[in-house]
């Protein structure tokens, strides 16, 4: 290379920023230092900036240093160090989780949707007291005996369900209740196993990032809790005191209950969300170039609004999916069997939606929010109010992503799928409701209803995470088109 073809570079960057071939090859022996590799052109300087990356790159061969070309461009000017020697590279966590992570989340979210499923229908075929011991272990395995079974059916005896509603139970109507409840039990145990030890190897094998990492101890710690928070519900119904006033129904506390189901939600959407979250970023980072244009696009301004609306949509079906929790725990889906109506108006009498014999204190300071609660009329009424909200909602939040100009045209096709897709999800979810109070609570639709609460939620994660900004993602795109554009520049020197 002449002087005659380096002047012109050096007088653009500058005669200290430039260092010809010769020079580089004795730095490369010597101590280990920083040079400038002059201006080398950033396709990233837009998004760079604006999340402020602003980080040397090193590489190690002195090979390399040996083929530096320096383009006159204008760009970001970027600093890199010759080491001394080369440098052994330790395990460290990876920019990206496995692919692999992913689908098993996913496949894990599954056996979540399943045991909600199964867990209703147990609650349905009033079999979730069969069992009334709590044995994390040994109560893997059903009865094997007949002395096992009467063993077993003999403690039954002793609840108040037995007593109350079931004193001419059979052994044989006793075995049917008894493998529900076991059946949703051994569930729980696989869904804990099959978790929480890939959890671990995927960890220690350093094949998920730090955040995922955390990520996946913190669901496993709450699949744990939540085996804690099954028994704790089902103890709440094999209790005398509970069920001390006239009329009372042997059945489980309905906060409790709720808990339950509101622990179970959180599990499968913890689950779904960082499945499709790895899954796209490795998809995005296949093609760095398509991860920063999808920034872009959504980061546009004009869906600022529709992010922060799908937001609200997510909290408000789940807080519906939450009520409908406390009208399963009351049984309050067996009385105003109609609809739009309950009774002769629209909503019930005031005095039958506060009644003071729902109220504890003398004062009477708990009769709003114990009838909110405790209730079954007003419970039921505030589930149709928060189903009839979200269901409004969504159908406002549809006609705003198709109606305004500019967030239509903003709008990637995924994301209009996926609003679309949300929309056919909850008119099939009213139209169940509907269905299953009108026909005071037949198992099939009770069941098909506490599924589709679960699949609406899962279109609301869905949409969510597509128009969600995959930050992450565009910044390793980001980092790894630097990293290209300074090897280009290395190589041609």
């Amino acid at each position: 290379m002449s002087y005659s073809s380096l002047k012109p570079f050096m007088q653009s960057v500058g005669t200290s920023r430039a260092l010809c071939r010769q020079c580089l090859l004795r730095l490369s022996g010597r101590q280990s230092r920083t040079i400038f590799l002059g201006r080398i052109p950033n396709p990233t300087s837009k998004l760079a900036s604006s999340l402020q990356w602003k980080r040397p790159f090193s590489f190690t061969p002195a090979s390399a240093a040996s083929s530096v070309h320096f383009p006159a461009s204008n760009s970001t000017q970027i600093g890199a160090t010759i080491p001394q020697s080369p440098v052994k590279i330790k395990a460290s966590w990876p920019d990206t989780s496995d692919r692999a992570v992913g689908y098993w989340l996913l496949g894990s979210s599954v056996l979540v949707f399943g045991i909600v499923v199964l867990g209703g229908l147990t609650r349905l075929t009033e079999s979730g007291l069969s069992i009334t011991e709590w044995k994390p272990v040994t109560g893997t395995l059903p009865p094997l005996s007949h002395g096992d079974w009467m063993q077993n059916f003999d403690k039954y005896k002793d609840s108040p369900e037995y007593r109350i509603l079931n004193p001419n139970m059979t052994l044989d109507e006793y075995k049917f209740i008894y493998f529900m409840e076991w059946g949703h039990r051994l569930w729980g145990r696989v869904i804990g196993v099959s978790f929480v030890l890939p959890a671990i190897y995927f960890t220690a094998r350093r094949r998920v990032t730090p955040r995922v990492a955390r990520r996946l101890l913190g669901i496993s710690g709450l699949i744990g809790f939540q085996g804690f928070i099954g028994w704790w519900m089902v103890k709440s119904g094999l209790q005398d005191d509970l069920f001390a006033k006239s009329g009372s129904h042997p059945r489980v506390s309905q906060y409790r209950l709720t808990t339950h189901l509101g622990a179970a939600f959180t599990v499968y959407a913890a689950m779904l969300w960082s499945g499709l979250d790895i899954l796209r970023d490795n998809k995005l980072l296949k093609d760095p170039k398509s991860a920063i244009k999808l920034m872009e696009v959504l980061n546009s301004p004009n869906l600022r609004a529709f992010r922060g609306m799908v937001g609200v949509l997510a909290a408000m079906v789940f807080t519906t999916a939450m009520t409908g929790g406390l009208v399963a725990g009351l049984d309050a889906g067996l009385i105003y069997n109609e609809f739009p109506k309950m009774g002769s108006g629209y909503m019930p009498p005031i005095p039958e939606m506060m009644n003071e014999f729902y109220s504890q204190a003398m004062d009477k300071s708990d009769l709003w929010w114990r009838n909110m609660l405790e209730n079954p009329t007003t419970v039921q009424f505030q589930h149709r109010v928060a189903a009839i909200s979200t269901f409004t909602a969504i159908c406002v939040v549809f006609a705003y992503s198709r109606l305004n100009p500019r967030v239509a045209a903003a709008m990637p096709n995924s994301v209009k799928k996926g609003m679309m897709g949300l929309t056919h999800l909850a008119v099939l979810q009213v139209l169940l409701g509907i269905s299953t109070l009108v026909y005071m609570v037949p198992t099939h639709l009770a069941a098909t209803h506490q599924a589709g609460a679960l699949a609406l939620l899962t279109g609301s994660i869905v949409l969510g995470h597509r128009v969600w900004l995959p930050k992450s993602a565009a910044q390793i795109a980001a980092k790894r088109l630097e990293e290209v554009v300074l090897k280009a520049g290395i190589k041609k020197l």
